[in-house]
Formats: C-alpha cells, structure tokens, sequence
C-alpha cells in the first residue's frame, strides 16, 4: 500500500477537517476504490459524494493531475501514488 494525497475543498474539506487528506491505495486501484478508502476514514463523505448505487453525485468533480474523470474512465479511472487528486463539491454562486 502507498499513501494517496487527496485535496478537498469547501464542505468536503470541513467534512475532512484538512486540505488533504492521505489514503491507502495501490497503484492501479479505481478512483472508485480511492474514494471508498476516503469513505471509510470520513464516512459523512458517502451521503455527500455518492447515490445509494457508488454513482458519483451530479455536480462533484473528481480530477487526476487536472483532468476531471467523466473525461477519463469515469469511477473505473486508474491511479497511481504520484497522481494528483482533488474533489471539489457543488459550489453556489451569485
């Protein structure tokens, strides 16, 4: 296992109580199976960041070194420990 950085934003991030948090992955895991990892050290993040069914919720964006994943695989995107992840969660504006 390696140590994946993640950084959140906004409510993720009070959720989190940090800028980034560090998860257990491997190289080659799903962002699925990352964002589970993170699940289960913040588990308030499932409600906020999936439906009932591990679909991402419409208006979080997950990205890997800038690119965001529904322009990649989606959930079954690729990591590794060098990736730059950040999830940022629907923001309001005006």
């Amino acid at each position: 296992m390696n140590a994946l950085e993640i950084k959140v934003f906004a409510n993720f991030r009070e959720i989190c109580g940090a800028k980034i948090v560090t998860v257990d992955a491997t190289d080659g895991d799903s962002i699925l199976a990352v964002l589970k990892q993170l699940i289960t050290l913040f588990p308030k993040m499932k409600d906020e960041l999936f439906t009932d069914q591990y679909e991402l919720k419409p208006m979080n964006h997950v990205f890997i070194n800038g690119k965001n994943i529904m322009y990649l695989e989606g959930l079954q995107t690729t990591v590794s420990k060098k990736d730059k992840i950040a999830l940022f969660p629907p923001v309001a504006g005006g």
